[in-house]
């Protein structure tokens, strides 16, 4: 696969890369305290040309992870970082400027990662932080927030969250507003996985007990698309070098790990296709791997992004 590089311009360490709905714009969380807004354009061939749009100065101390909501709520982009803020951004009515729409400061600690809700759920971010605790906000129709705790979530630390997706596995699209599913996926420095669930209002552990197949902290989580596929998917990724597919049939099911690969360095990141049935792996030796499941189960390499 062909590579393109984007020159930053970030003084410092650039931790998270997140691209819009459309592909349009990218945004890049740095050391730095600062977010980078650029914007793409294809070219003739292939090339992509960007272009810088927007510099957010709002932090103050290094920006750990930015995430885009879904565009039928407007141009938002969430962030979190090392000084314990979440920070809501709001492009105005001029196009490529940026106001801070809200600033969450309720972690005493630095928040490590942040995740949209699947947008059937409504403007929903769920944030894991270092003080142990993962908190959801919720956007009213008024234009003020709900916020809802999970306590104590990894006690040591949350290191990453995920959604779910909004439509139980197995269900087809379209289905009833009742059926919807709030469920969440945390990693954390306990080294487990944990699966979190919305009954009546409050957030419950779904799983007993916590998925357990890491010896070193947990650096990631992602939960897979299904789309109409009948089981649960979730990828863990580790700094004890391994990645865990865990796997679960319907509602009530036992979580089932099986490792991926033993990379033998640190796991950063893991990310799925939109279709959920492509992982990319990220590891500390500035490798990025494909991996697909194959018709017996076994997960195989499709090829490597060269830096």
């Amino acid at each position: 696969m062909s590579s393109q590089k984007i020159e930053s311009g970030h003084k410092d360490v650039v931790h998270d890369v997140a691209m819009d709905y459309y592909g349009k714009r990218l945004a890049t969380a740095s050391s730095d305290t600062t977010i980078k807004i650029f914007g793409l354009s294809s070219s003739s061939g292939s090339t992509t040309s960007q272009q810088l749009l927007a510099t957010l100065s709002g932090h103050q101390g290094p920006v750990w992870q930015v995430a885009w909501a879904h565009p039928k709520f407007g141009p938002i982009l969430a962030s979190c970082s090392y000084d314990g803020r979440v920070i809501i951004w709001k492009e105005a009515t001029q196009q490529n400027e940026w106001v801070q729409a809200h600033v969450f400061t309720d972690h005493k600690a630095s928040v490590n990662s942040i995740s949209w809700a699947p947008h059937e759920l409504g403007l929903c971010l769920a944030c894991g932080s270092s003080d142990g605790n993962i908190s959801i906000f919720t956007a009213r129709a008024d234009g003020g927030w709900d916020t809802a705790r999970i306590d104590q979530a990894h006690a040591v630390g949350v290191t990453s969250v995920s959604w779910a997706p909004a439509t139980a596995p197995g269900t087809l699209v379209g289905s009833s507003p009742l059926d919807l599913v709030h469920k969440l996926a945390s990693g954390g420095c306990d080294n487990t996985v944990k699966i979190w669930k919305l009954y009546n209002g409050a957030w419950k552990m779904d799983c007993f007990p916590a998925l357990q197949k890491h010896s070193d902290w947990v650096r990631d989580v992602a939960w897979a698309p299904n789309l109409g596929l009948p089981k649960s998917t979730i990828a863990s990724a580790s700094q004890d070098g391994s990645v865990v597919i865990w796997t679960a049939g319907k509602e009530g099911d036992q979580w089932e790990g099986k490792v991926l690969k033993d990379f033998k360095t640190p796991v950063w990141r893991v990310s799925w296709s939109l279709t959920g049935n492509i992982l990319a792996v990220a590891n500390g030796n500035n490798e990025v791997s494909l991996w697909k499941e194959a018709v017996d189960g076994q997960w195989q390499q499709v090829t490597t992004v060269e830096p």
